[in-house]
């Protein structure tokens, strides 16, 4: 597979993959790149309505600039922990907040979770958060208070009485419930609908259908994570699907 940045031509390809309604895996084969590659480069541009080959070109060509521009001027980066490599470590960022984008979020909540997830203590300030993804206080003021209401992140009050915004396992827990949750209120509206519109009626049916199908959805869901939630509390140590890892001792 070809490395190194998108050439123009290939920005061309995938717009017409686009157009064509292509999925993002037949376009990157069509190129012979990563399907990550040409979800990023869509994500990052505008998503697949609004992509424009010639604008991401001149936007990807500008971001270049501005890095090059930062690298000359700026101090050295910082040492990433553990031995990390820095440069794996932003690919990898980029694409965390990619998929996140694609699963509905906006970008500057997408970038906060992303920073917090991959940061080893699972929380950051806010002036953490400015100065690592260089937007404004504002900008993450207002990503955080989103991601609140999704229930994603977690407002703590540390030692200095700042406020540091947190992840962990059980937000993605009550996150789950939650979406479920948002389910009863359809569930109860189309129920609704079955009275008003004639219960023999098609229109009835097919409100009746819906609102069984989500009942059990959300049950399904509500039962799954309640069973599964204590994986999200597993050390990678001791995952339970370490074929290397010993029984423990209940002796």
């Amino acid at each position: 597979m070809p490395g190194g940045r998108l050439t123009q031509q290939e920005r061309q390809q995938i717009a017409l993959g686009l157009a064509d309604s292509l999925p993002y895996a037949e376009i990157a084969r069509s190129l012979g790149r990563p399907t990550s590659t040409v979800t990023r480069e869509v994500m990052r541009n505008g998503g697949p309505t609004a992509y424009r080959a010639n604008l991401a070109h001149r936007a990807t060509e500008r971001r270049a600039h501005r890095r090059r521009t930062a690298t000359s001027r700026g101090p050295e980066s910082v040492p990433q922990p553990h031995g990390r490599d820095a440069e794996a470590v932003a690919e990898y960022e980029e694409t965390f907040t990619t998929v996140l984008m694609g699963s509905g979020l906006p970008k500057i909540p997408a970038r906060v979770l992303t920073c917090l997830f991959t940061a080893d203590t699972g929380s950051l300030t806010a002036s953490q958060l400015t100065q690592r993804l260089q937007v404004s206080p504002a900008s993450i003021s207002k990503a955080i208070t989103f991601l609140e209401s999704q229930s994603l992140v977690r407002r703590e009050r540390d030692e200095g009485r700042r406020d540091r915004y947190v992840v962990d396992g059980e937000l993605f827990y009550q996150a789950t419930i939650a979406s479920a949750r948002a389910n009863d209120e359809l569930v109860k509206t189309a129920r609704r609908g079955v009275a008003v519109l004639g219960r023999d009626t098609p229109a009835a049916a097919r409100l009746e259908n819906v609102a069984r199908f989500l009942d059990f959805i959300s049950e399904s869901i509500t039962r799954a994570a309640e069973q599964a939630r204590e994986v999200l509390h597993t050390s990678p140590r001791t995952a339970p699907d370490d074929p290397d890892q010993p029984e423990p001792d209940h002796g």
